[in-house]
């Protein structure tokens, strides 16, 4: 697939989708607490989209059913909603969420330590915060995906951690997954160069053991192979002439 530049004025309707992301996200790390059900979450999630002229890109897509992906402590990625499904204290709950806003795709994650978290876990959240942006910091003009992937990469195994490699971040604009793919690890072969009008969702899976997952038998959720906590984190960015726009931090 071919890398689609965007114009100054698809940046904006993509920071634009971006921003009804960050507030969502914002909205759900207030009320998620001990007790909630991940359905609840995905509710909330679901009508305040809506309620701002989006809707879910998640829903749907593939077959997914839910509008958000909710992934508590061993699962990495895509877990599915549930009524059954408890927060509890001391976990680790990521939250994935994107939206469709006029004709255009934001996306973004965060992982939210709820109640009572473990030393370890928390460390481990902060350590994939912080690959976060040092990928991000890497996405200037001139650089190559390679820059962001070492950035992250050597962030998270210098403290001891390991990057998920079966999934990966990609590009985004008119269609929820583009081109490029984004590895959260160094790949050998010659990566794309970075340029003015790429946007990317960029977007660290880091595991508190194995870099190993597997995918459970309801099709989506990913799980680590030693069954020990993953964070996942992720902002969508513009490649500009300087430095990179992040379209999913929330702003004022």
């Amino acid at each position: 697939m071919a890398i689609i530049l965007k114009s100054p004025r698809e940046i904006v309707l993509l920071q634009e989708a971006n921003q009804i992301v960050a507030r969502t996200l914002a909205l759900l790390a207030e009320k998620i607490e001990v007790g909630c059900t991940t359905l609840y979450l995905d509710a909330l999630a679901e009508k305040y989209c809506r309620d701002n002229g989006a809707e879910p890109a998640f829903k749907g897509y593939r077959g997914f059913p839910g509008s958000l992906c909710v992934s508590i402590n061993e699962q990495v990625v895509h877990g599915i909603p549930s009524k059954k499904v408890v927060v509890r204290d001391g976990d680790v709950v990521s939250i994935d969420f994107g939206v469709k806003y006029k004709g255009y795709y934001g996306d973004a994650a965060v992982s939210i330590p709820v109640g009572q978290v473990a030393p370890e876990r928390l460390s481990l959240l902060e350590v994939t915060r912080a690959a976060l942006y040092k990928g991000i910091s890497q996405a200037i003009p001139g650089n190559r995906i390679n820059d962001i992937s070492q950035a992250v990469q050597e962030h998270v195994e210098k403290h001891g951690f390991s990057v998920v490699r079966q999934f990966v971040g990609h590009g985004i604009g008119s269609q929820l997954h583009e081109a490029p793919e984004i590895p959260n690890y160094v790949r050998a072969e010659r990566t794309p160069k970075l340029m003015p009008g790429m946007v990317l969702a960029i977007e660290p899976m880091v595991n508190l053991g194995t870099h190993s997952v597997d995918v459970l038998r309801d099709g989506w959720t990913v799980v680590t192979r030693d069954r020990k906590v993953s964070a996942h984190f992720e902002h969508s960015i513009a490649v500009t002439e300087g430095e990179p726009l992040i379209l999913s931090e929330l702003s004022g």
